[in-house]
């Protein structure tokens, strides 16, 4: 476990451009949000959402 990975704002900004989430990573989204009981995604929902497939 020798991987460290550093928190969201101390990495460096991405070089390509971001494409919107698709309708199904924002719904994966919401459901990590409401299961943690915030009312809507954060960042970090938000970021493991982009990393789920984009389909259904």
């Amino acid at each position: 476990m020798s991987d460290f990975t550093p928190p969201p704002w101390k990495r460096p900004a991405p070089k390509r451009k971001s494409s919107p989430l698709s309708e199904a990573q924002k719904a994966a989204a919401r459901q990590r949000a409401e299961a943690a009981g915030r009312p809507y995604p954060n960042l970090i929902d938000n970021m493991w959402a982009s990393r789920q497939p984009k389909g259904s």
